[in-house]
C-alpha cells in the first residue's frame, strides 16, 4: 500500500478477507477493512469520509495488484516551463500503485523502483539531454527499476511524483545550488522509525503559495475591490513570513497580475518539489450579509453552500484555452480524484482546521469552518493541499478589512502561524527536530 508518495508497499492476494490473505499478514489492516464502526453522526464528518476513502483505496489496490502489471511504453524528457531543470516522464499503460523515491547507490547514479510494473520490449525512448547522461531499466525481485546517470558535479534535486492527468510517473530534476555535494544514499532504514532518507524527503521545506485568479480573471469584484489583487498581496506577505521566520523555500504560482491555468498551478507545485500547497481566494454571495472565512480540502461537497463555492472557483476554466478538458469532470471523476489524493487527505484536513482556528482565535474572524469540495486546483497538486476563502468581498466590513494593508497582514500572519504549527506537529511525527518557534 502506498503511503505519501509510495514509500511503503503492501503485497496483497487475490482472495483477501477476514479468513485469510491480507488478514493473515496484516491484522491491523483487516480490522480497518472489515470491522467498521456502527453508523453514528460522526460518519458525516470530513475525517470519517477521508478514512472511508482510504479504506476504499486499499481495496482497489488489492484488486489492481492481482491484475496485469502496468507497462512503461515510453520515456520522454522535456525542460521545465521555468527553465530550471528537466522532467523525465515514464509513460505507463496503467496506474502504478507504489514506487520509491529516487535513491543514489553510486555517485551520479539514481534509481526509482516501480513495484509490480514492467517495461515494454520496444518502448519508445527520447535521447538523454540536459544533465542526463544515460538511463536504463532492469528488474529486481519482480519489480521494475528505472535508473539514470547524471554528471555528479551538477547540483540537481531529484523528486518523483505522479502526473494527475494520466497514469504516468514524473521524475523532476530541478537545478538547486544548495544540493551541491548532497547525495541521497540507498541505505536500509532503521527499525526504530522512518529512515533519514524518508524524513528528509518529507520534511516540509518547500511550500507553494497559489494566489487565485489573475490577469484577465479578476475573480470576485465588489465595491471596487478585486479578489485577484487581495490574494496576491496576502500571498506575498505570507511568503515573506515563511521565508524569514521558518527558513523554508517558498514557490509562488504567480507573483504578478497574470492568468495561470488551474492545471498549470498544480504542475508548478509538483515540479518545484512542493510539500504543501495553499491556494488563496476571496468569497462572494448574493446575500450581502454573508461573511466569514472557510478552508477547503479535496473531496465530495456535503452542502449546497460548498457546492456553490466550488462551482464559482472552478468556473475560471472558461478563461483557459482548452476548457473542454474539464467537460468529463463529474461526481465519478471526483471520487477517482479523491482516491488518488487519499494519502494526503488527513494532513490537508489537519492544516485546514489549524488555519480556521487561527482566523477565529487570533484575528477574530467569523469562521465558517472546514469543508470538502471538488476544486480543480487542489486535484492537480500531489501533496497536502488546501483552498482558503479569506472572507466575503460582498460584505462591506470584510471588504474594507481585506482591502487594507493591516487586514492583509493579519490574514497572512494567521495562515503563517497555522503552517508553523502544522509543520512542527507533522515533523514531530517523523521524528524530525525542528527549530521553528
Amino acid at each position: 500500500m502506498e503511503s505519501g508518495s509510495g514509500h511503503a508497499f503492501v503485497k496483497t492476494d487475490r482472495n483477501s478477507g477476514p479468513a485469510g490473505g491480507i488478514g493473515d499478514r496484516h491484522p491491523v489492516l483487516t480490522a480497518l477493512l472489515f470491522n467498521q464502526a456502527r453508523p453514528t453522526s460522526d460518519m458525516r464528518s470530513p475525517s470519517f469520509a477521508a478514512g472511508i476513502v482510504g479504506h476504499v483505496a486499499v481495496l482497489l489496490m488489492a484488486q489492481a495488484v492481482a491484475a496485469a502489471a502496468p507497462v512503461v511504453d515510453r520515456v520522454s524528457i522535456t525542460p521545465t516551463s521555468r527553465g530550471d531543470g528537466y522532467v523525465i516522464r515514464l509513460h505507463s499503460s496503467d496506474y502504478i500503485h507504489a514506487f520509491t523515491d529516487a535513491t543514489s547507490p553510486a555517485s551520479g547514479r539514481y534509481e526509482v523502483v516501480l513495484f509490480n510494473a514492467a517495461v515494454g520490449p520496444d518502448y519508445i525512448r527520447d535521447e538523454p539531454e540536459g544533465p542526463i547522461l544515460h538511463y536504463d531499466f532492469h528488474s529486481r525481485d519482480a519489480h521494475l527499476v528505472f535508473g539514470f546517470r547524471m554528471d555528479a558535479s551538477e547540483p540537481y534535486r531529484v523528486d518523483v511524483y505522479r502526473d494527475r492527468g494520466s497514469n504516468d510517473l514524473l521524475v523532476g530534476l530541478i537545478y538547486d545550488p544548495s544540493a551541491q555535494g548532497k547525495t541521497t544514499q540507498a541505505v536500509a532504514p532503521p527499525t526504530n522509525g522512518p529512515s533519514v532518507q524518508a524524513r528528509d524527503r518529507w520534511k516540509l521545506d518547500t511550500i507553494v503559495i497559489d494566489a487565485g485568479h489573475g490577469g484577465k480573471d479578476a475573480g470576485a469584484v465588489s465595491g471596487g475591490v478585486r479578489e485577484k489583487e487581495v490574494v496576491l498581496e496576502v500571498g506575498k506577505k505570507l511568503g515573506q513570513y515563511l521565508t524569514q521566520q521558518l527558513g523554508v523555500r517558498v514557490v509562488f504560482t504567480r507573483e504578478d497580475d497574470r492568468f495561470i491555468e488551474l492545471k498549470e498551478r498544480g504542475r508548478i507545485a509538483n515540479e518545484a518539489g512542493g510539500k504543501l500547497f495553499v491556494s488563496l481566494h476571496c468569497n462572494s454571495a448574493r446575500r450581502r450579509s454573508a461573511q466569514g472565512t472557510e478552508t477547503y480540502f479535496l473531496g465530495m461537497h456535503k452542502s449546497e453552500a460548498a457546492r456553490d463555492v466550488m462551482d464559482r472557483e472552478n468556473s475560471v476554466v472558461r478563461f483557459e484555452e482548452n476548457a473542454s478538458e474539464y467537460e468529463n469532470f463529474d461526481e465519478q471523476e471526483l471520487i477517482r480524484m479523491a482516491l488518488a489524493q487519499s494519502a494526503y487527505m488527513h494532513k490537508s484536513e489537519m492544516l485546514a482546521s489549524q488555519i480556521e482556528r487561527q482566523f477565529s482565535d487570533r484575528v477574530q474572524r467569523n469562521s465558517r469552518g472546514v469543508h470538502q469540495a471538488g476544486f480543480y486546483v487542489l486535484w492537480s497538486a500531489s501533496m497536502p493541499a488546501v483552498l482558503v476563502e479569506l472572507g466575503f468581498l460582498t460584505h462591506s466590513g470584510e471588504r474594507a478589512f481585506l482591502a487594507s494593508e493591516s487586514g492583509q497582514a493579519y490574514m497572512a500572519s494567521a495562515i503563517f502561524r497555522a503552517i508553523r504549527d502544522f509543520k512542527n506537529q507533522y515533523e514531530r511525527e517523523l521524528n524530525i527536530t525542528t527549530t521553528a518557534g
